[in-house]
C-alpha cells in the first residue's frame, strides 16, 4: 500500500470499525499530544488502553495505565503508536503476538517505518503512518471544520448524529 497518501474512504472506513483502542506511549502529562488524543477518543465513545510502563497501574482519565500490549485485559481494534519511528519495529512485534490481531497499526504524526509497516500488512494488519486519529476523526466527522479549519471536506451540512459508540457519524463516500 501507498502510505504517502490515504484515501478518506480507508481512514474513515478504520475509523468505523474499531471500538478498542491502545495508544503505546500514553503521557499522564496534561500538555502532551498523546493525553488529548486520549481524552478526545474517549469522549468519542472509544474504549482506550494507555500503555507505558512507566505509569503501569496509575489511573489516568478513568483508565488505567499498561505496561505493555499483552497486559490488557481485552481484545485491541487498533494499537495508535506514540514513539519515535525507531521504536516502531519493537512494537509491531508486540502487536503480531496479540491473540486476535489488532485491525489497524496506527503511527502518529511524524512516526513513520515502512519495514515494520510491511511485516504488520503482512499479518492482515491495516496500517496507517504519519496521522493523528484525533485529527482524521474530526476532519472527517465534520467537527474540525466548526472551528474555521479547512478539513477538506465540503459541505453545508453540519454532521449526522449517529447511534452508536461514537459522538459523530463519518461520513462514508
Amino acid at each position: 500500500m501507498n502510505h504517502d497518501a490515504y484515501d478518506d474512504a480507508y481512514i474513515s472506513g478504520i475509523l468505523n470499525s474499531i471500538k478498542t483502542i491502545a495508544i503505546v506511549g500514553a503521557s499522564a502529562n496534561d500538555v502532551r499530544p498523546s493525553f488529548f488524543v486520549l481524552k478526545y477518543m474517549l469522549a468519542k465513545g472509544f474504549d482506550v488502553y494507555p500503555v507505558n510502563p512507566g505509569q503501569a497501574g496509575k489511573e489516568i482519565l478513568g483508565t488505567r495505565f499498561y505496561a505493555r500490549l499483552a497486559d490488557i485485559p481485552v481484545a485491541l481494534d487498533m494499537v495508535d503508536i506514540f514513539r519515535a519511528s525507531e521504536a516502531v519495529p519493537g512494537v509491531v512485534d508486540e502487536v503480531k503476538r496479540l491473540n486476535p490481531l489488532p485491525k489497524v497499526v496506527w503511527m502518529q504524526l511524524t512516526v513513520r517505518h515502512d519495514e515494520a509497516a510491511a511485516r504488520a500488512e503482512a499479518a492482515g494488519i491495516k496500517v496507517v503512518m504519519n496521522r493523528c486519529p484525533k485529527i482524521e476523526y474530526g476532519r472527517l466527522s465534520g467537527e474540525i471544520a466548526w472551528n474555521g479549519v479547512n478539513s477538506r471536506v465540503l459541505s453545508s451540512k453540519k454532521p449526522v448524529m449517529r447511534s452508536g459508540f461514537q459522538s459523530f457519524g463519518i461520513r462514508q463516500k
